[in-house]
């Protein structure tokens, strides 16, 4: 078996705001096998600021890879604990290879475009006339569940668009989630989320900054509406670890980005944790392309969990693979009859 890895940048069709800044590219990595005859590919999604595995040594980890392929999918998986997004990037590229084709990696009702997945509206971090032109747009889309970043502008212009919100839509209608990415200050978070409740709304991710641990056990506590972790769940590595974090914490939800957690392996494990503690859970993309994007998809669909999913991103970018997922109504669907706009040779010139 050979293995090659390749970089790619894509650009963002508009710079799209999170309360870390504007982001108008986005790197990331693709790990190619190839074995008699045969190709398959996977995507190591690594987000630079944020990823556990955003180190000085990521691309010598990638030849390390490459140059140990021959050890298989299992030992590599251990072997690369510390960098989830290549742990991830490896399960998908031996599923790839195994498959039938290089894209179908969990054939099912989805794969087949019977069944679609629901999954949240994405409402971007800016000005508050931008945040209310993309609400109204999704809207207007038929998205029933739609998640705002907040924290980047004026809180009272963020309360002021949820308002928008709620008086057209009941929570019946539409399910709004935020997610705060630690924008609020230890001391003013309660307040602001005793703010935000009288929206009725379904969670708030990340009210605060990762690793401040104990006051976060107590604003889950105390809060007047679900809190979900996300980015509290990076870099927390053993199994033995994530389980005395969700002891501790004890959040209503968290949420799962596969090329952040370890792949699909890690992602079950915090799922088996999360369910063992009658926590509830649900699977977000992190600006994968739409290869990324595809396996996430497909396994989250034979998951089941009947939650809108964060799997939308698939259209921000200008140079994405063209691929059957579509978004219409709210839904993910894979299209049978559209075909995959990627070719392995491409990879080889860039």
């Amino acid at each position: 078996m050979k293995a090659t890895y390749h970089n790619y940048i894509l650009n963002f069709k508009r710079p799209s705001g999170t309360s870390r800044g504007v982001m108008t590219d986005k790197e990331t990595w693709f790990l190619v096998l190839e074995k008699d005859g045969k190709k398959g590919i996977g995507e190591c999604g690594i987000l630079r600021g944020l990823s556990a595995d955003d180190r000085p040594d990521y691309e010598e980890k990638l030849q390390w890879t490459c140059a140990n392929i021959h050890l298989g999918k299992d030992v590599l998986w251990e072997a690369l604990i510390e960098f989830p997004s290549i742990q991830f990037g490896v399960e998908m590229a031996f599923l790839s290879l195994a498959s039938e084709t290089p894209f179908l990696l969990f054939p099912s009702a989805f794969t087949n475009g019977e069944k679609s997945i629901d999954i949240n509206g994405l409402i971007w971090m800016g000005e508050a006339a931008f945040m209310k032109e993309q609400i109204e747009e999704k809207l207007a889309q038929g998205f029933r569940c739609v998640k705002l970043k907040i924290g980047a502008i004026d809180f009272e212009k963020e309360l002021e668009l949820l308002r928008y919100i709620r008086q057209y839509f009941t929570p019946e209608q539409v399910e709004i989630r935020v997610d705060a990415n630690g924008a609020f200050g230890l001391d003013e978070a309660l307040d602001k989320l005793n703010k935000l409740s009288v929206f009725q709304l379904h969670s708030i991710e990340q009210p605060i900054q990762k690793n401040n641990t104990d006051r976060m056990s107590e604003l889950c506590k105390t809060t007047p509406f679900p809190i979900a972790l996300d980015e509290e769940l990076i870099g927390v590595f053993s199994l033995e670890e994530k389980e005395q974090l969700l002891q501790k914490i004890k959040p209503q939800y968290i949420i799962l980005k596969p090329s952040f957690v370890g792949g699909f392996k890690g992602t079950q494990e915090w799922i088996s944790l999360a369910e063992k503690y009658q926590i509830g859970w649900w699977i977000t993309s992190a600006l994968e392309s739409n290869i990324g994007l595809n396996a996430i998809a497909q396994w989250t669909y034979t998951l089941q969990n009947p939650m809108p999913q964060g799997l939308g991103t698939g259209a921000l970018y200008t140079n994405n693979f063209d691929c059957p997922l579509e978004v219409s109504a709210g839904q993910l669907w894979y299209k049978t009859n559209k075909n995959w706009d990627f070719y392995f040779d491409q990879l080889a010139v860039l």
